[in-house]
């Protein structure tokens, strides 16, 4: 007999399938021609609790398998890669407050988060790079953030920022979860527009004498453990690509090419198990988010030959997934990823 956990887990999944076909997709175009994430698109996912999909089970949450998660973000990105890539973010800010220390912090925001009822983002980039481009000093009763996060989604959409930084002492990395309505005046904002999800509200942030209290600290963990946490968000990134993927082939099938579909599900089949395999290790993970984007590629360029003509049409669905295509060669990228998709492409 079926528990009601094991019920509330599957009715996720299947949420997350009716979501994307019967509403997300249907809107990508609309989305992608005005840079606006329709409202409603926020409180469908809210309604559908998928705003809590990472929360573990003893938390209160779904204590969904991580397979299950991946497959839900999956599906998602299948929808429209603006909203879901906006969507994404959140999930690390729901991990963090799930496994903070500091309990007043978590018991203000993690009912808020996991329900949708607060929209979160994030802003750790500026950590990885050594020298970092985010850099946190010690103040009384809190920490000075001072650096650049060169690419921050949501801006505009979410209520809440993660923002990390790493200790000018120790190199330990400082999370801080910060309300950005109203933006504080030591936060400076740059829009970007991008030329594929565009939607998502894109900035660059220069912080100047950020102070941030010691209570919106969500985590301070060594350097080395912050990337070693890193393999799960680059796994999670690679739900991106194959999301798209997902979608090129159910158009595939739709226009009878049914063999390029299948083929190329297979290939997106082996890429998912490469992924997965990768998690432990850094370099195999990054080898096999290369070979995700390039099968994305692969995917959205078969789906225009496949359209001809109607194909190149602006805002056709062929023309806006191979935009999104290329979009997952440098989202969330790295130095290595980057070097590894230069090096594919490049070589005969």
């Amino acid at each position: 007999m079926t528990t009601d956990p094991e019920n509330r887990r599957t009715r996720l999944v299947e949420d997350a399938y009716r979501l994307a076909d019967e509403l997300l997709f249907p809107a990508a175009p609309e989305v992608d021609r005005t840079g606006v994430i329709p409202a409603g698109h926020w409180h469908a996912i809210a309604d559908a609790g998928l705003f809590g999909i990472a929360a573990p089970e003893e938390s209160g949450g779904p204590g969904l398998e991580f397979a299950q998660v991946i497959e839900i973000m999956e599906v998602m990105t299948s929808g429209c890669l603006t909203t879901a890539f906006t969507w994404l973010q959140h999930h690390g800010v729901v991990i963090a407050l799930a496994g903070t220390t500091n309990g007043a912090l978590r018991d203000e925001l993690f009912e808020a988060t996991t329900s949708g009822r607060l929209r979160a983002g994030v802003a750790y980039a500026g950590v990885v790079p050594t020298p970092p481009r985010m850099r946190a000093t010690r103040v009384d009763g809190g920490w000075r953030f001072d650096g650049y996060a060169p690419f921050v989604s949501g801006w505009g959409i979410v209520d809440l920022l993660q923002v990390s930084a790493r200790d000018v002492a120790t190199d330990d990395v400082i999370a801080a979860i910060l309300p950005i309505e109203p933006a504080p005046s030591a936060i400076g904002v740059t829009p970007i527009h991008l030329g594929a999800a565009d939607g998502t509200h894109t900035v660059s942030l220069k912080l100047d004498g950020l102070t941030v209290p010691d209570d919106r600290v969500v985590s301070r963990v060594n350097l080395d453990d912050f990337f070693a946490s890193q393999n799960i968000g680059v796994r999670i990134n690679g739900t991106l690509p194959l999301g798209l993927l997902r979608r090129c082939a159910a158009l595939l099938d739709i226009s009878g090419h049914t063999d390029a579909a299948r083929a190329l599900r297979e290939r997106g089949s082996v890429a998912r198990t490469r992924l997965d395999e990768g998690i432990p290790d850094a370099a195999l993970l990054i080898s096999a988010r290369a070979e995700a984007a390039t099968l994305a590629l692969d995917a959205a360029a078969a789906l225009v030959a496949a359209d001809g003509g109607r194909g190149l049409l602006r805002g056709s669905h062929p023309e806006r997934l191979a935009r999104e295509a290329v979009f997952t060669l440098v989202a969330a990228s790295r130095p290595q990823l980057k070097d590894l998709l230069v090096a594919r492409f490049s070589s005969g």
